[in-house]
C-alpha cells in the first residue's frame, strides 16, 4: 500500500468523528492534493475558506505531527499520479525493486487493495446502492478506456437476471441516446480511473441534471465525476505495473451483483434458468 492511499484511508477512518469545519477541510485537501502540495498554508486557507488553524488541526487529527507532514504526503501522491504511463513503464524496465519479482509485487498490491476496500467500504452506502439498482426502471452502464471491459463484464452478469440493464457507448450503442432515454427512476453506473475519461465525467453530470441516480466507482476523491455522484465509491487501485489495478473494483462490482441476486425473488431465478436453457439449446458451452 503506498502513501497516497494512506491519506484517503486516514480521512475515511476519522471522517465520521470530524466536526463540520474539519470535514470541509478534509474534503478540500482530498479534492485538491496538487494545490495543497504546491501552495502555502496561507494560500490554501484563502482558496478553501478554511482557517490555517483548522487545517493544522486536521493534520493532527489525521495522525500527522504537523501540517507540513500532510503536505509532504500530498506531494508524494501528486508525484505518483502525475507520472505518465510511459514513465511508469520505463520504471518497470529500469528494474526498480528488482529484488522482488513483479508477480509478487502485483499480487501483494491486489491483496492490499482488496483488504483496504473491505476495511474502509461504507456498508450502508453499498446497501443503498444495491437497493437503488434493484428498484431502478433501467440501469445504464458506462466505462471508457481501461474501464470498458470491466463494465462489459458487469453487463454480462446482469443480463442473466435482468432485462433492464444496458451497456452504453459500445457496439453501436450511443451514449447520448442512452442518456436521452433516462429519467429520475433510472440509474447510471460509471467506472473511471486516472486518467479520467472526459465522456464518463460528462455522462455523470448529465445524468445528475435529469435527476437520475448516479453510481461512480473511481480511484480518488480528485475524480471530477465524484461531485455528481449519488453513490460515490473510492476504490484502491495501486499497482507496481504501468496501469491501475482493477482487482478491488471487480470485488466491489461482483459483490453488488451477488447482493442483488441474494435479495431478489423467484422471478430472478426463473430468468437465470431460462437463460441457461437457451444457452444449452444453442450449444454455447462445451460439453464432453
Amino acid at each position: 500500500m503506498n502513501r497516497s492511499n494512506r491519506l484517503q484511508e486516514r480521512v475515511a477512518d476519522n471522517y465520521a468523528d470530524l466536526s463540520v469545519k474539519l470535514r470541509a477541510a478534509a474534503d478540500f485537501v482530498l479534492a485538491n492534493e496538487m494545490d495543497v502540495a504546491a501552495r502555502s498554508l496561507r494560500a490554501i486557507s484563502a482558496a478553501s475558506g478554511v482557517s490555517p488553524a483548522t487545517l493544522s488541526r486536521l493534520a493532527r487529527v489525521l495522525g500527522f505531527e504537523t501540517y507540513e507532514e500532510l503536505r509532504e504526503l500530498c506531494r508524494d501522491s501528486v508525484g505518483e499520479r502525475s507520472q505518465s504511463l510511459t514513465q511508469r513503464a520505463q520504471k518497470l524496465q529500469d528494474g526498480s525493486d528488482e529484488d522482488v519479482p513483479i508477480y509478487d509485487r502485483q499480487a501483494a498490491a491486489c491483496i492490499s487493495n482488496i483488504t483496504t476496500l473491505v476495511n474502509t467500504l461504507d456498508k450502508d452506502r453499498l446497501q443503498k446502492t444495491v437497493n437503488a439498482l434493484a428498484g431502478a426502471k433501467s440501469v445504464v452502464l458506462f466505462g471508457a478506456f481501461g474501464s470498458t471491459g470491466i463494465v462489459e463484464y458487469m453487463a454480462y452478469l446482469a443480463n442473466y437476471f435482468s432485462t433492464t440493464w444496458t451497456l452504453a457507448g459500445r457496439m453501436g450503442a450511443s451514449l447520448g441516446a442512452s442518456l436521452a432515454a433516462m429519467g429520475p427512476d433510472d440509474v447510471l453506473l460509471v467506472v473511471t480511473k486516472t486518467p479520467y475519461a472526459a465522456r464518463a465525467v460528462r455522462a455523470v453530470e448529465a445524468a445528475q441534471q435529469i435527476r437520475a441516480k448516479t453510481i461512480v466507482i473511481s480511484d480518488s476523491h480528485a475524480c471530477p465525476a465524484i461531485k455528481f455522484a449519488t453513490f460515490p465509491f473510492i476504490v484502491p487501485s495501486d499497482s507496481p505495473q504501468f496501469f491501475s489495478s482493477y482487482a478491488a473494483t471487480l470485488t466491489l462490482m461482483e459483490s453488488m451483483v451477488a447482493m442483488l441476486v441474494a435479495q431478489s425473488g423467484e422471478g430472478t431465478n426463473e430468468r437465470i434458468r431460462e437463460v441457461e436453457r437457451h444457452n444449452q439449446r444453442l450449444g454455447d458451452f462445451w460439453v464432453d
